[in-house]
């Protein structure tokens, strides 16, 4: 890691037991090989929601290191909504303490968001910490919400501060995890199409070429 990087918050490990991190190898594993659509792929005979789990860490991670990178840059004064373009404005609920959407700050709502997973991520009813553990039959719901919401911060990053990421020489790594990204949510449909629309013209051009 470089150390012009900062972290927004402390990195998440993934859920404990050998299965996770066989899985969490296997993961960096396919990484290292430069094959990006490969890495997605559910391994033969593993379970679904536990590749699902592992992987929601590691994005989460991700994005927490990309957008750490910009937090100087994305201000309450330079950016006083969360867009992504001039057609696409995100504002914060969250079902429990904000219940009616909210218009925030790009700053305020990433910081809302990761709170959000952070708590999610944490709730050993939602996310089980000890492989053989039942998931909620939600479980999906969740990883979606949670998918849907963090491409928005890609696609605030790609839309206000692309520029700043090339002067600061990071866009080759923030393309390669929005790819990474892109083919994961693609490959297990986490994402409607319908939100992709501030970036479907890369999205669609990522899973077309790989």
């Amino acid at each position: 890691m470089r150390r012009n990087q900062k972290t927004f918050r402390p990195k998440k490990n993934a859920p404990s037991g050998n299965k996770c991190v066989q899985l969490k190898k296997h993961i960096d594993a396919t990484l290292g090989s430069g094959n990006l659509r490969d890495a997605v792929r559910l391994p033969p005979g593993e379970d679904l929601n536990e590749w699902l789990a592992v992987n929601t860490v590691d994005f989460f991670n991700q994005v927490n290191i990309l957008y750490g990178t910009l937090m100087e840059f994305c201000t309450p004064n330079t950016c006083p909504t969360m867009s992504a373009g001039p057609k696409f404005e995100y504002r914060w609920a969250d079902g429990v303490q904000i219940k009616k959407p909210i218009e925030v700050s790009a700053p305020k709502y990433v910081e809302y968001l990761m709170d959000w997973i952070e708590a999610q991520l944490d709730n050993k009813s939602i996310f089980p910490q000890k492989i053989g553990t039942q998931f909620p039959q939600n479980f999906k719901d969740v990883v979606k919400t949670i998918f849907k919401r963090l491409f928005r911060v890609y696609a605030h990053i790609y839309h206000s501060h692309f520029q700043k990421t090339v002067n600061l020489k990071e866009e080759a790594h923030l393309n390669t995890c929005f790819k990474h990204f892109t083919l994961f949510t693609w490959e297990f449909k986490l994402i409607d199409k319908a939100e992709l629309a501030p970036l479907i013209d890369l999205t669609e051009s990522i899973v077309s070429v790989c």
